[in-house]
């Protein structure tokens, strides 16, 4: 495989007639892996890793991410968060749409609302129905009201899919114009376009281009490319074999899931214990040790441990048992529920060497209890389905409304009812105890095989000052190079 990727990188050298060193000044060449990278709505349509760095470079939500993962001010300039947590008013700058007229508070506000509305297909929209208002309450001044108090609350709002937009016309440090063989050029808006209180003007010129991760690893190691991103648990194998140099392949410390989704209706998944049985039977050891990331921590709980609303997660009564006693315990259940004829499980898994990686030990796992596992493609018809999201929010919500019954093949009524009274109350321990019951509930319906922590990784140049791993995996055009130390 490592041959295989120096020869591509030879191609890219030939094909593009260019120098194969990375240059120290000019445009920073960024490949983000998936496909061409468009501006999308995000009330319509999901977000790519492509389109989420476009939107977030040309548009910008009322704040975002720094380097670190902290918020910083972007379309709003500066709020103001109540005593109480229940009121977030913010201070839009002054700045202008593609077309010269003015952006307003009231355009603001039916932006954020649109993304909340039933008609919305905002991968936000479970969290937000913790808004109770927005209101414009002046030409520049924008509240959001909450039903209840909501930590980490101005995470979802740094998110791109909270972009302010109004048809195509942004208002973000960038402008976007097509550029030679499906690439896009980011030229930085200037500060005079803006507004005077627009935030200064981005740093460096931008080629983006959406690829395949075979190309756009290829294109770092030629040095035809400062930076690529996208990267997942099914890619790295590939980020490897290239062999970058010194400390290129960086981790972002993301948690989120990796794990299981039951798709389908099955006689014998339909039974809790047949599902915590293969929960039980999985080596997750073995699974962070295959992945080879720090990061990638095996995790048999729904929520990672230290989220502040919910700092100590449930966790299977099993989980402390040693693998062989599970195992065993879990042949057993399979044995009296489906019989001596081994049950098939088909289960869907995305393309790339490291997520077959991961199929081949849960397959072998469940070999173990009379399980055949049967690898399909992801767009096949399976009982379980391979997830790997990265959390938007530290929020215990963003994990447990995965699991409500209008979302979650599998769930809990009783849990969605105390997920309903843990958003209305205003005591944030009662608020604590309605997400903790919650999250048992979930627990003992197994709605879910958590695995791990998801794995996102990037190739960074050290040409990028600016560029940090963060909690998020969000990295904003804006500040790869550093303005100062």
């Amino acid at each position: 495989m490592l041959i295989r990727h120096r020869i591509l990188g030879a191609l890219l050298c030939a094909v593009l007639a260019t120098g194969c060193s990375e240059p120290e000044t000019g445009p920073l060449a960024v490949s983000v892996i998936g496909g061409a990278p468009k501006l999308i709505n995000p009330n319509l349509r999901p977000l790519d890793p492509p389109a989420a760095f476009l939107l977030a470079a040309t548009a910008q939500g009322m704040v975002r991410f720094d380097p670190s993962g902290q918020i910083e001010p972007a379309l709003a300039q500066s709020w103001t968060i109540t005593d109480n947590g229940l009121s977030y008013i913010f201070r839009i700058a002054r700045l202008n749409w593609a077309d010269g007229t003015p952006v307003t508070a009231k355009q603001v506000a039916a932006r954020l609302q649109a993304a909340g509305s039933r008609a919305s297909k905002n991968e936000l929209k479970p969290l937000l129905g913790a808004i109770a208002e927005i209101l414009p309450m002046t030409d520049r001044v924008v509240e959001i009201r909450l039903k209840a108090p909501r930590p980490n609350f101005l995470q979802l709002l740094a998110q791109p899919e909270m972009a302010i937009i109004r048809g195509e016309q942004t208002t973000g440090p960038y402008t976007a114009e097509e550029a030679e063989n499906g690439a896009i050029r980011l030229r930085p808006r200037g500060t005079e376009e803006q507004g005077p209180d627009a935030a200064p003007a981005a740093s460096s010129l931008i080629v983006l281009r959406g690829e395949p991760v075979g190309l756009a690893v290829a294109r770092f190691q030629t040095g035809l490319a400062a930076l690529v991103l996208g990267g997942t648990a099914g890619d790295l194998p590939i980020a490897r074999a290239a062999d970058p140099p010194g400390a290129a392949l960086r981790f972002d410390p993301v948690t989120g899931f990796f794990g299981l989704a039951f798709s389908r209706p099955n006689a014998l998944l339909d039974q809790p214990e047949a599902r915590r049985a293969l929960s039980m039977a999985v080596n997750r050891a073995a699974i962070a040790t295959a992945l080879g990331v720090a990061e990638a921590a095996p995790r048999a709980s729904l929520l990672p441990a230290g989220v502040p609303e919910l700092p100590v997660p449930a966790t299977p009564a099993w989980a402390a048992d040693p693998l062989a006693a599970r195992q065993a315990a879990a042949a057993a259940i399979i044995e009296r529920l489906a019989g001596a004829e081994p049950p098939v499980v088909r289960v869907a898994v995305p393309d790339g060497p490291g997520y077959r990686l991961i199929f081949a030990h849960l397959r072998r796992d469940w070999r173990v209890i009379g399980i055949d596992a049967q690898r399909v493609d992801a767009t096949e018809r399976a009982d379980l389905r391979l997830a790997d999201e990265v959390a938007s929010a530290n929020l215990a919500t963003w994990y447990l409304r995965h699991f409500t019954c209008d979302r979650s093949r599998v769930c809990s009524p009783e849990a969605d009812q105390a997920l309903e009274a843990a958003r209305n109350t205003l005591s944030m321990p009662e608020r604590q105890q309605r997400l903790a019951e919650a999250d048992r509930l979930l627990a003992e319906a197994v709605p879910f095989i958590p695995l791990a922590n998801p794995v996102r990784w990037s190739l960074a140049s050290p040409r990028l000052t600016g560029f940090r791993p963060n909690p998020f995996n969000r990295h904003f055009a804006g500040a790869l190079v550093a303005t100062r130390p």
